[in-house]
């Protein structure tokens, strides 16, 4: 049986190096953050999970959606905290994690995460393709917002109605349409190289949700009236031009880049300048990307048309860098783009990963950033903005709060997160009813018992202030389309930083991997010593604590720390423990095929004299006992 902890600030469950010099203070760990990215989208599944599933509090779920209307609509993301299937964000989040793929592939490659990259885009293209059934036939929604949030249930009890929408050629949708038809010509291009059959597939579905979105026209909300206060769209006109600047890019066909210039006045293209970019505005994206075209020599017969969509493109480039004659985007005290009160870390997100792939536009041409009165920006500043976004993000505000959760000391811990907040059904089996959810799990003080790893939050508001509550949505409220941005953004943040390749890629989550340093040490003919031979002289001690205690039912549960600490004065590896009386779960070290065999985890094989490890088990009944079996000098 898995066993889940309750986290609190001061003992979330994590690894906590205590005393490592190589351990920098305000260092952020990018590649760490985006390892944790990845968890979210696996918190997030809908359907049959998968063997390779890392979120063990999740189980499967959904696994009728759209059976009574004779559709398999299995499978795709839950949207946020709740368990509606949302089309418009699921796709647009989908196009920016194949926009990260695409731009930042050498970085993510780099970091080891291309599989994760490819699983989590996967999920919800394999979901877009059954939710297509014919070229005029979207299925858009699975679920009821009002119902569903009703109810405060795991995903795995749900009783609320799954009730799925479709959008046709009666009933048009050109906004999710296009948004569908985006995200499937970008992972294309992800896929090409991986599986070509594949990538066919995708971008023959991409191709028919074009002509649909294009030819059958009308706002998807107006078709899906209950969409309407949770994803109201304020147009599809850049919708339909994001999707075939996207079609242009995956087919190099001129037919889609003549539609973009053709319809550049009458659809805003070249007459919207913009200071947000999101799952609702798609027009700073249209003109980024178009402008690759144009710093790239190509469409010269297009060339002034491409100039004007530039010319917008610059204008929300020079607003994020406090450039644009006045024009900005406004901040926080503490230097965080500030849109809107509801979930504005998803604008920053957003913002941050396009001046990124900007940037890298302009900088891969010898090109540079034209800003109004002659101001002339270096590709590097429209990085170092992305940076500052990224970095406020993971820790460094007033606060001192990392917003991505579990990430870093201090994070958000009552994630108003339905799934997160109660207890995993592998350890509370009994079904948690709709209104028992808000009694018994909404409304409690303490933290969440499954830490939703990788979530970025809703966020503080215009003046840093932020109120850790599940009950205060508004900012403590993960989603899709906030998240999604940042897996280019953090690999490429990464490789910029120079520290590719030094982090976890593995991580088994309910539990988290503390990011890694510089531990790794070639030694020298190494001495290795069995406990045996040195029973009295073994250098390490284990210090035990408890942490937590909760109840379920009659049976009482304890969190265990268990510091490792190196008492000698020389460097040991190749450290393996053993665990008599261990009968929960354990997170921090590394299992070997031996019964209950642990050696610590892969980034920190060397134990440094006077360095601390901790780790963390939890059960009921005993304690454990850990003993040494074997080390090196």
């Amino acid at each position: 049986m898995k066993l889940f902890t309750i986290s609190s600030p001061a003992s979330a469950l994590c690894i906590i190096l205590l005393c490592s010099s190589s351990m920098v203070q305000g260092l952020v760990d990018y590649g760490d953050a985006l390892d944790k990215t990845f968890l979210f989208f696996e918190a997030q599944r809908s359907g049959k999970l998968p063997h390779a599933q890392r979120v063990k509090w999740r189980g499967d779920s959904g696994l009728r959606d759209g059976h009574s209307q004779g559709a398999d609509l299995v499978g795709g993301y839950y949207d946020a905290g709740d368990h509606v299937k949302f089309g418009l964000p699921m796709a647009f989040s989908v196009t920016m994690m194949a926009w990260g793929a695409i731009d930042f592939n050498k970085e993510i490659t780099s970091a080891n995460q291309m599989s994760n990259t490819l699983a989590a885009i996967r999920w919800g293209t394999d979901y877009f393709v059954k939710a297509h059934p014919q070229p005029n036939v979207l299925w858009a929604q699975v679920g009821d917002g009002n119902s569903d949030h009703y109810c405060w249930e795991r995903a795995e009890d749900m009783t609320t109605p799954r009730t799925a929408y479709k959008l046709d050629q009666n009933h048009p949708g050109s906004d999710l349409a296009g948004e569908t038809a985006a995200a499937l010509a970008a992972a294309s291009l992800v896929f090409k190289p991986y599986n070509s059959s594949y990538s066919n597939l995708l971008l023959s579905h991409a191709k028919q949700l074009f002509s649909f979105a294009d030819r059958f026209r009308g706002l998807y909300d107006d078709t899906i009236q209950n969409a309407k206060q949770f994803y109201t769209s304020s147009g599809y006109s850049d919708e339909l031009l994001w999707a075939a600047a996207w079609l242009h890019r995956a087919t190099g066909e001129d037919y889609y880049l003549k539609y973009v210039v053709d319809n550049a006045v009458y659809m805003g293209g070249t007459g919207c300048a913009v200071k947000e970019f999101s799952w609702d505005n798609k027009y700073a994206g249209v003109q980024v990307l178009l402008s690759k075209i144009l710093l790239e020599g190509r469409g010269s017969q297009y060339a002034l048309t491409l100039k004007q969509y530039q010319a917008k493109a610059d204008y929300f480039a020079c607003s994020c860098v406090q450039k644009n004659d006045g024009y900005n985007i406004q901040k926080t005290p503490g230097g965080l783009m500030y849109v809107r009160e509801w979930n504005n870390l998803q604008y920053a997100s957003a913002a941050a990963f396009l001046t990124a792939v900007y940037s890298q536009y302009l900088s891969s041409h010898g090109a540079k950033l034209n800003c109004p009165k002659g101001q002339v920006v270096q590709p590097q500043e429209l990085l170092d903005f992305a940076k500052s976004q990224a970095d406020y993000m993971l820790g460094k505000n007033p606060k001192s709060m990392s917003y991505v959760v579990g990430y870093g000391q201090q994070y958000p811990i009552r994630v108003h997160h339905r799934g997160a907040s109660i207890a995993s059904i592998f350890l509370l089996r009994s079904t948690v009813e709709c209104v028992q959810g808000f009694d018994s799990w909404y409304r409690r003080p303490e933290a969440n018992p499954n830490v939703v790893y990788g979530a970025l939050v809703g966020g503080p508001d215009q003046n840093d202030n932020f109120n850790d509550q599940r009950s205060n949505y508004e900012q403590t409220e993960p989603t899709l389309c906030a998240s999604a941005p940042l897996v280019g953004l953090f690999s490429k943040l990464q490789s910029a930083s120079g520290s590719g390749g030094r982090y976890p890629k593995t991580t088994q989550v309910s539990h988290y991997t503390a990011p890694t340093g510089s531990y790794h040490k070639n030694l020298q003919a190494p001495r290795k010593v069995t406990a045996a031979a040195e029973e009295e002289h073994v250098p390490v001690e284990f210090l035990h604590s408890i942490t937590k205690t909760w109840t379920v039912g009659s049976t009482t549960y304890y969190r265990h720390k268990v510091t490792i600490k190196n008492t000698s004065q020389k460097s040991i590896t190749g450290l393996k423990m053993v665990a008599q009386n261990l009968s929960g779960s354990l997170w921090g070290l590394t299992p070997l095929p031996q019964k209950n065999t642990y050696e610590l985890p892969e980034w920190i094989k060397v134990l440094k004299p006077g360095q601390e490890l901790s780790f963390v088990y939890v059960q009921g009944g005993p304690q454990a006992k850990f003993n040494v079996n074997s080390y090196q000098y």
